[in-house]
């Protein structure tokens, strides 16, 4: 999975509900945003619904797509999560410095 993939995922994961939420919190533009969005929803990572008219209107807004994480979707956030871990260079126990 793209680390972009795995940004967008992580961000809806951590309780980013729409679209614009998640460009606020990933820094990623609406360009990219939205397709991965997309490519997560047909991937079967998330599911999403659309927000009442009634209560958007009554907010003064357009309503928002609202996205969540599935089962697969959080399996394959930990499993792209751990890959992308374990690329990092580990320091050695007991090195001055070490964290």
């Amino acid at each position: 999975m793209s680390p972009t993939l795995v940004a967008v995922l992580h961000a809806v994961a951590a309780g980013v509900a729409y679209g614009f939420d998640v460009i606020d919190h990933t820094g990623l533009p609406s360009g990219t945003v939205y397709p991965a969005l997309s490519r997560l929803e047909r991937d079967g990572y998330l599911r999403s619904s659309w927000e009442d008219e009634a209560t958007a209107f009554a907010a003064g807004r357009p309503a928002r797509c609202y996205y969540r994480v599935t089962a697969p979707g959080n399996r394959a956030l930990r499993e792209a999560t751990a890959a992308y871990d374990a690329l990092l260079p580990r320091r050695a126990a007991g090195v001055r410095g070490a964290s």
